[in-house]
């Protein structure tokens, strides 16, 4: 049964009453809600980052839940009939964008009404010369200056739907994206004299490496992180690390780290992590990203 099928028949034998829907008003082609006192927009986040992200934004007024369960690969979850039945509730579905989120190409056949917030939008609009160079590599958000937009990007769809809290929703956004310039600083601040090529697992850091000045390698040369590398890829891989000087291979915290421990054993170096975030755990976007700071330090400098 191929993804349209199944998901048509998903929204077919759901029935969502139609009297726990909010009120809305359509001014040209957005949707503006009614909001009051009692009632908050509801939104759903593909993944981790941009439940963070929306959950800055929105704070005590948005009702943020994340769709791919915490601990879940975001690159090949498809939605439950229980997914589908939160998707049709919400007021918004904030998304990667760049192809990351497969199953959002069936939202026609979930019959969904809300707004869908593709959060790449304003980075494909400006032109940013990023995303033409990584076209294929849908990881935006390891680049904090790229996070930025994203994070504007969803303050301003709360804002036109629920435009009496706009102040509060911007105010929100420009307090984060100052956490996100500290980040930023950071990170220039303690590369900027190290080292400028590393192993990463696959290719989840193009933006990253683009941005601040660094040479990223990998072991898979591929946007999926459970691809199996050839022996060839491997033996090419550890010629690579020998070459450039190269001793801690990286792996991930959703990929087994037996294959970066394989070409780590070659050149008698080790492994650490470097998170694409795309799962959550106990930490926020921005002490994770400085762990992975910290990683790439003990690698590079």
């Amino acid at each position: 049964m191929n993804k349209q099928v199944k998901f048509a028949i998903i929204a077919i034998i759901i029935v969502i009453p139609l009297s726990s829907y909010s009120v809305w008003a359509s001014d040209s082609s957005l949707q503006i809600r009614e909001a009051t006192s009692f009632s908050k927009l509801q939104a759903i986040a593909s993944f981790y980052p941009l439940y963070e992200f929306a959950q800055q934004v929105g704070q005590d007024k948005v009702n943020v839940q994340l769709l791919v369960p915490e601990g879940v690969e975001p690159h090949d979850w498809e939605p439950t009939i229980q997914d589908v039945q939160l998707i049709q509730k919400s007021d918004f579905i904030i998304i990667n964008g760049f192809g990351f989120e497969n199953w959002v190409e069936s939202l026609g056949e979930m019959n969904y009404q809300g707004i869908v917030v593709d959060t790449s939008s304003q980075i494909i609009k400006n032109n940013d010369e990023k995303s033409i160079l990584f076209k294929n590599d849908p990881h935006i958000w390891l680049n904090p200056i790229l996070a930025k937009t994203q994070v504007q990007t969803i303050a301003d769809e709360f804002s036109k739907s629920d435009p009496q809290n706009k102040n509060f929703y911007q105010k929100n956004a420009q307090s984060y994206t100052l956490e996100l310039d500290k980040l930023d600083s950071k990170i220039r601040n303690d590369l900027s004299t190290c080292s400028q090529d590393f192993i990463a697992f696959h290719d989840a850091f193009s933006y990253f490496a683009y941005e601040y000045n660094l040479h990223q390698h990998t072991i898979l040369s591929s946007n999926d992180p459970h691809s199996e590398p050839t022996a060839k890829t491997l033996e090419n891989i550890i010629n690579t690390a020998r070459e450039l000087k190269i001793n801690i291979i990286f792996t991930e915290d959703t990929t087994d780290p037996r294959v970066s421990g394989v070409i780590a054993n070659e050149i008698n170096g080790k492994v650490l992590v470097l998170s694409p975030l795309e799962i959550s755990d106990d930490g926020n976007y921005i002490s994770r990203m400085t762990e992975n700071l910290d990683n790439l330090k003990e690698a590079l400098c």
